[in-house]
This record gives structure tokens, sequence and C-alpha cells, in this order.
């Protein structure tokens, strides 16, 4: 398990080995109007059920010929407003719908695409879909211009450095974000326009392995304030003799400089767990020699068998004084209950794979937007 903020690590890795996945997100969050963005390009869809079935059937047949992570490509765009879900879009295609360099710093799947100007460090966001179970259109474009960037390295200690390869780059840690966003629900109606003035944040994730074989959960936050800004990285492994990776990155206004501490103390209560909901805890604490930290995982902006995303109310202090509360997003993952069977049936009520039909998809989208007509 490595961790990176090098640029160069950005671009794509072109995985082959079964099972491996890469993925680059952005999020935005407009606090003043009530709008958070999560835009997600994936190569080799680790969450993906058609992924992990072929996998699976690929590892009981050793006869058989190895899925190529490029024909689980994937792009995911969720808009939320004050707090209630919009869109949820999730597409998944063969090699053909996905398209990246192992020079140049962007990708695109289907008509959704980013690419990179270094020269101004920002990022641009095109994005073009349609998502016919929910009958709607969105169009949108952002500009991710980052507002700083940090230098860190670190490489796996775990079993000498011969763990399954996993990176983890923090790219942006905060970005200013401005865009606008259309949604076409009828024809012969015009659009509604969302302007979108954000902050923003961007990450990028690449592995060898399924993610179920190698981590057991993993926590993952981030909260801006006129103080500081926070990001925290938590990954616990299946291999219980293996060290938890866990990180902090503290940016200090007053100092003007940011901090990372990677030897942290984590106590996890209030648990929870719910049929299509992993077991989790809602309360957090994160602490090193002077900074505190209390997580607490507040409303549920999306969920599914493996995966919790809230929005969090973070109490930081420094020294045991000066406490302040910040307004964060938080996520939670549990991989293991990919492998379920069972628990893939409902996840493919949420993604639109090219050429399969799905009643688990009709069902879930048909109910989704009869509860968005009586709220309109």
């Amino acid at each position: 398990m490595n961790i990176t903020t090098d640029t160069l690590e950005e671009v794509w890795h072109d995985m082959k080995a079964p099972g491996a996945y890469e993925w680059w997100y952005f999020d935005a969050e407009d606090r003043d109007n009530g709008i958070s963005v999560v835009i997600i390009w994936f190569a080799g869809f680790p969450f993906s059920p058609y992924y992990n079935d072929r996998y699976d059937r690929w590892k009981s047949d050793t006869g058989s010929a190895p899925p190529l992570p490029a024909d689980y490509s994937g792009f995911s765009f969720q808009l939320y407003e004050k707090g209630r879900e919009t869109v949820n879009f999730m597409r998944e295609g063969t090699s053909g719908f996905f398209e990246s360099s192992r020079q140049a710093i962007g990708a695109r799947f289907e008509n959704n695409s980013f690419t990179f100007d270094q020269s101004k460090d920002e990022y641009r966001i095109d994005i073009d879909f349609s998502f016919p179970a929910r009958q709607k259109e969105v169009k949108a474009s952002f500009v991710f211009k980052s507002c700083r960037r940090v230098v860190y390295e670190k490489k796996d200690g775990n079993g000498s450095g011969s763990q399954p390869f996993h990176q983890w780059l923090l790219s942006v840690p905060k970005a200013e974000v401005a865009g606008t966003i259309e949604i076409r629900e009828k024809q012969g109606i015009l659009p509604r326009s969302i302007p979108v003035r954000a902050i923003g944040y961007h990450d990028h994730n690449v592995g060898a392995v399924p993610l179920q074989e190698y981590i057991s959960r993993w926590y993952w936050g981030r909260a801006f304030s006129r103080h500081a800004d926070i990001i925290y990285y938590l990954v616990f492994f299946r291999d219980r003799s293996l060290s938890p990776l866990t990180m902090l990155f503290l940016h200090d206004h007053e100092e003007g400089k940011t901090s990372v501490h990677h030897t942290l103390s984590i106590a996890e209560s209030s648990f929870r767990r719910g049929f299509f909901a992993p077991q989790h805890c809602r309360v957090l604490d994160l602490s090193c020699a002077d900074i505190s930290l209390n997580i607490r995982h507040e409303q549920v902006l999306d969920s599914g068998p493996f995966y919790l995303r809230f929005t969090s109310g973070i109490t930081y202090s420094r020294n045991g004084t000066g406490q302040e509360r910040i307004r964060g997003i938080s996520e939670y993952l549990d991989p293991g209950r990919l492998q379920s069977r069972f628990m893939r049936l409902f996840t493919r009520s949420r993604i639109w794979r090219d050429g399969e039909c799905s009643l688990m998809y009709d069902a879930y989208n048909n109910f989704k937007r009869s509860l968005d007509l009586k709220k309109t």
C-alpha cells in the first residue's frame, strides 16, 4: 500500500492483471446552495458485480481466459441537492467505451471526459450522458483549479514491501471549482440549469488485485474551514498481522503550512448495521501527539451493500484547546461484501452495464423515479 502526491503517477497505468482496477475521483461541494457532486472514471470497475463474477469464474477455471480490467470500465456521476439525491448514474462497458493515455493525464468514457492543463494547474471536466432509466439527460462542465498541492511519499512497509500493489495518489487536496450543470427531464421543456461555485477535491487509486482480497475496511474523509483543511485515510487489511495504514493531512491556515501525520490512534464506536449497509461506526475518533479529531457520521448521502457516504461533523482540536466544529464528507468501504453473490444481485440495481439486461436495475430505477415524481 503506497501513498504518493506525484502528479506523474496520475496517468493511466493500463493495468492488465485479472481483478486490477484504477479510478480517478473528483468531488465538489457548494455549501451556500446545498449542491454536492461526485464524478469518477474507472478502468477496471472494482465494485462491479459483472467484473467480480467474471473474476470468480476465471479463478475456479484456470483454463479460461482472464478478465481484462479495461473490459470493465465505468463512469459514475452523483448529484445531491440539499442532502437529497438528484442524479445517481453508473455506466459500465467494455474497452471501447474508455480512453486514456500513459503520457498525458486525462480519461474519457463515452462523452464524459477530463483533461489536465499543467500550465494552469487545473482540470477541465465535460459531462454529457443520457439516463433513460430515470428519463433524464445531463450535461455539465467544470474547472477544478488547484488551491495547493503537497509533497509526500510513503512506501508500504508491510511484509518488507511484498504485499499486493495498491496506490493512493492524493492529487489535489483542495480546489476551487466553477461550472454549470444542466438537467433535461422532458422534451420540449428547457433544461434546468444549476450554477456551481464550490470547493473540490481530487484523488486517484490503482491496484493489482481485487480490493476484497486485500482490504477489510477503509475510511476516508475531508473537511475544509477557515482555520484548517483536513483529509484522513485509514485502511485495515484482511491479514491482521499487517499494520493498518493511517494518514492525516492537516493544512493550518494561520501557519500557512501542511503537516502529515501517519501514526494515529483510532477508536470506532456507535456501530450500526442495515440489510443493505455493512456494519459501520457512526463515531470515529482519531488522535496523534497534539491533534484530536472526533468524526460523527451524520446524514447518509449514499449507501450500498459495501459502501456508505456521509455528511460529517468533525470536531477538531490541537494541544487540547481551541475546538472547532467543521462540516465535511466521509466514506466507509467494506470490500468483503463484494464477495457475496447475494449482495451482488442488489448492486446490479445501480449499474447500467452495456449489453446486459437487469430486472433489478429496471425495478430500482422505476422505484426511484416514482419517488422523484412525488417530490416534484
